[in-house]
């Protein structure tokens, strides 16, 4: 049984800016999935930069509220909602709340450095 707690996962800053721990990940543990999850957040006002992974990606919204934008479109997000973020689209997440924006990140096939492009 492979069990993680997210408190016990190294905080770091990812490339677009987000604050994120990496829960599972079979290309740095022994896991047999395709996909790969992280825990994110974004403080009050802040806004992550332009990206785009060559996977595709979902983010779950946890708590707060955001303003999400992939591609040309906008789109308000809450806690309890599900984001589809196509292959190769530019994406970014903004929080427009007073507390922070809490998501999971899942990223099909595994988040790996050479799939993510910074775009700013």
């Amino acid at each position: 049984m492979f069990i993680k707690d997210w408190k016990e996962c190294k905080e770091i800053t990812a490339g677009d800016n987000t604050l994120l721990r990496e829960l599972l990940n079979p290309n740095k543990e022994n896991l047999k999935l395709r996909y790969s999850l992280a825990y994110a957040m974004v403080k009050s006002g802040e806004i992550t930069l332009a990206h785009r992974l060559k996977s595709s990606e979902v983010y779950y919204i946890l708590e707060g509220e955001g303003e999400m934008y992939i591609d040309d479109e906008k789109g308000k997000v809450t806690s309890g909602q599900a984001v589809y973020i196509p292959p190769d689209s530019i994406q970014r997440i903004k929080n427009v709340g007073e507390n922070d924006l809490t998501f999971l990140c899942i990223v099909d096939p595994a988040w790996r450095p050479e799939v993510e492009e910074i775009i700013e």
